[in-house]
């Protein structure tokens, strides 16, 4: 039976990581059966929830839910042609068309409650995502699941040559207790129970605690206890880690190689595992300023990319380079021929001459729009993620550039997460997934299949730009039967995406991942990178599987 507290100040948050949950310190000698303290800088978190299928829940949040749940196969998105690794699935097998899948469900695998796992699991939550689309965030399309023995067939409408990490890393839950939700859109899932190889032992608001399984399926694990810690900034977190508090952790850390690595540089690693996705500035495209493609295409022109990459990421991470927004190397052969060699230039000249074919004017250097109303904008993002607040800080200067004020808000995670979604915003500084092809970043950003309207929570496409062209060309291009057609409608992807500057790239977005290795060995890096080193992946769970004691 777990335990349930709630802390009663936030200045608990650094004082219980530090006399509960260490994991470690800065001595060279490891810790014989040491807990491993994973941290965030999201701040308190205010309510539970363990529901794997609401973005904002505090077991997503946090990343603790991918260390009870489990998803089917793991694909390595930062090295993309690897094979993928069965997980829950013994066996994966894709149609030719990528329109079906056929899983088989592993043998000898079973819950934490000690029922057995079975086929009729993973039917089972495949059935809860057509039967409720609002779960399926991915997108999946789908139509038809079939049960026969132990092997299960998930038919889609379209292909999932682009999305078969999204199909594989869904998290599989029991159909014993999930088959008498009412809701599973709402359903909290206040006890857990799951396949992975930890369980919920303990929460609070600002930490939670997990224990390990004698009895998972995976074998015997070394990490007898994980804490997952939230702490207020970055920089407190950025304090844990370099003096042992915490032991992993998925956040930018200012100056990471003097403030971390070379406080312990025999064993403190911080790697930054390139993929396909970007930070990038949302603008709602609904409303003042940015319903104007001509004020997105001037405001594009004025942000300094290089200084995004050198003030507000402190050099940790590549410049998003070019026009197209994608990373590079990484991204060059996706970058269709009419873009090859275009980077992102500040081009204030340019910007206002766009401005004043659109009918724009300017009053004692304030920029007035074609009504006659001097423009302005607010920026958020949540008061903590120090990199992102410096981000969105070099935005509204590059703003005043044009004459336009640029307000800086900085509220707590939890309103600026319901205000994402509900599109209650006028720029976000936000980051698009990654996958193996660069669908999820132009998806993310401009696909009319993430549309909700305003006042309703959308999981992307946040700024609820609407271009059916945009659409049906990302649906061609994961649905394409061949090479040529894929790589057309890619260009047309990119052509409307430079042209009506739906959003705009500011920053390339790795993995980011931080530990240490003083108690454990067996971290993904640049010597092994069999996934990426970041928590709050659903391929967690294979780091915590491949942990070992160190000597």
């Amino acid at each position: 039976m777990r335990v349930k507290t709630t802390l009663v100040a936030m200045g608990l948050v650094a004082a219980f990581a530090v006399t509960g949950c260490s994991g470690a310190n800065n001595s060279s000698t490891p810790e014989s059966g040491a807990s491993l303290t994973i941290a965030k800088p999201d701040g308190a978190i205010a309510t539970e929830s363990n529901n794997p299928w609401v973005g904002e829940s505090s077991g997503n949040k946090l990343g603790y839910i991918n260390a009870i749940l489990e998803p089917l196969g793991i694909v390595n998105l930062i090295s993309p042609s690897d094979e993928v690794k069965p997980w829950l699935a013994s066996e994966i097998t894709w149609a030719a068309d990528f329109k079906a899948v056929t899983l088989v469900a592993r043998d000898g695998v079973t819950w934490n409650d000690g029922e057995d796992f079975t086929a009729e699991d993973i039917a089972f939550t495949f059935t809860m995502f057509k039967d409720n689309p609002e779960l399926d965030t991915a997108a999946l399309g789908i139509t038809d699941v079939a049960l026969d023995g132990s092997s299960v067939t998930v038919s889609f409408a379209g292909s999932m040559f682009s999305k078969q990490d999204k199909v594989l890393h869904k998290l599989i839950v029991p159909q014993h207790i999930w088959e008498s939700v009412d809701d599973p859109a709402t359903f909290e899932n206040p006890n857990p129970v799951g396949t992975g190889p930890y369980v919920l032992s303990q929460f609070d608001t600002q930490s939670v605690e997990l224990t390990a399984r004698d009895d998972y399926w995976g074998g015997e694990l070394a990490v007898p206890t994980l804490f997952y810690v939230s702490y207020n900034d970055n920089t407190a977190l950025t304090t844990a880690l370099a003096n042992g508090d915490a032991d992993w952790a998925q956040a930018f850390i200012p100056n990471v190689q003097s403030a971390y690595v070379d406080k312990d540089p025999e064993h403190n690693v911080y790697w930054a595992a390139a993929g396909l996705a970007v930070d990038t500035m949302f603008v709602n495209t609904e409303t003042k300023p940015f319903n104007d493609v001509a004020f997105r295409q001037a405001m594009n022109l004025v942000i300094d990319r290089d200084q995004y990459a050198e003030i507000a990421r402190e050099g940790s991470v590549p410049v998003v380079s070019s026009v197209t927004g994608l990373p590079t190397p990484v991204g060059d052969p996706y970058i269709s021929a009419e873009y090859e060699n275009v980077s992102y230039e500040v081009d204030l000249d340019a910007a206002k001459s766009i401005l004043t074919d659109a009918g724009y004017t300017w009053s004692e250097k304030v920029l007035v729009d074609p009504s006659g109303a001097p423009v302005s904008f607010a920026l958020s993002v949540p008061q903590g993620w120090n990199d992102y607040v410096t981000g969105i800080s070099l935005i509204a200067d590059a703003a005043k550039t044009l004459g336009v004020e640029a307000t800086v808000n900085t509220p707590d995670s939890d309103s600026w997460w319901e205000a994402k979604g509900t599109g209650d915003f006028q720029a976000i500084l936000h980051w698009t997934d990654t996958g193996a092809t660069p669908y999820d970043l132009y998806s993310d950003i401009m696909d009319g299949r993430w549309l909700k309207p305003l006042g309703e929570s959308a999981d992307f496409n946040f700024g609820r730009f609407d271009s059916p062209e945009a659409t049906a060309a990302l649906s061609e291009y994961t649905n394409a039967a061949d090479d040529a057609t894929r790589a057309a409608a890619l260009a047309t992807v990119q052509k409307i995406f430079v042209d009506e500057v739906p959003s705009m790239p500011v920053g390339t977005r790795p993995f980011i991942g931080a530990y240490n290795t003083r108690s454990y060995t067996g971290w993904p890096g640049e010597d092994n990178p069999y996934a990426p080193a970041d928590p709050t992946q659903p391929t967690s769970v294979l780091i915590l599987t491949e942990l070992e004691a160190a000597e």
